[in-house]
């Protein structure tokens, strides 16, 4: 009975740890398509006994955002490359437990087949982690895939 109580809660935190693993700065939707407008959606959670302070957000070459949105009380500042948004950091007070949800509309690349973005959360204590690469690669709550766009019917 032991052993099997055991394997019982093995399974539960080898199910559960993924959730875990996943549930940082990251963006939504996943996927949309080539040369959409969309509106995406950043969720900044802190889940250690740490608040965050902030996050920032790249935009690759080739997104256009056309507008922010951020919740009430929390305050924004944007970069600009030329004439186009190039990053955005969102300055708010999350703590443990809490996440808040910022959200901007833009245009896709036409050309390319995902978007990754670069997601950075900072905490109280001066840490940052990067959110977009980890140990295994590109976290996929950092890329959006890209469908191509539908021949025009004439």
């Amino acid at each position: 009975m032991t052993m099997n109580i055991l394997r019982a809660a093995v399974t539960v935190a080898a199910l559960a740890f993924p959730t875990m693993a996943y549930a940082h700065v990251s963006i939504t939707p996943r996927a949309s398509m080539a040369g959409a407008t969309e509106k995406y959606t950043i969720r900044i959670p802190t889940e250690g006994k740490v608040a965050t302070t902030g996050a920032e957000i790249e935009f690759p070459d080739g997104v256009i955002v056309e507008t922010v949105q951020v919740p009430m009380g929390w305050t924004y500042t944007v970069t600009r490359k030329d004439d186009r948004i190039a990053s955005m950091t969102i300055h708010a007070d999350v703590k443990p437990g809490e996440f808040i949800e910022a959200a901007f509309v833009a245009r896709n690349p036409r050309d390319k087949k995902e978007v990754v973005w670069i997601l950075r959360q900072r905490f109280a204590d001066g840490t940052v982690t990067d959110w977009t690469k980890g140990p295994r690669g590109t976290y996929p709550t950092a890329v959006t895939a890209l469908a191509p766009r539908p021949a025009a019917t004439q």
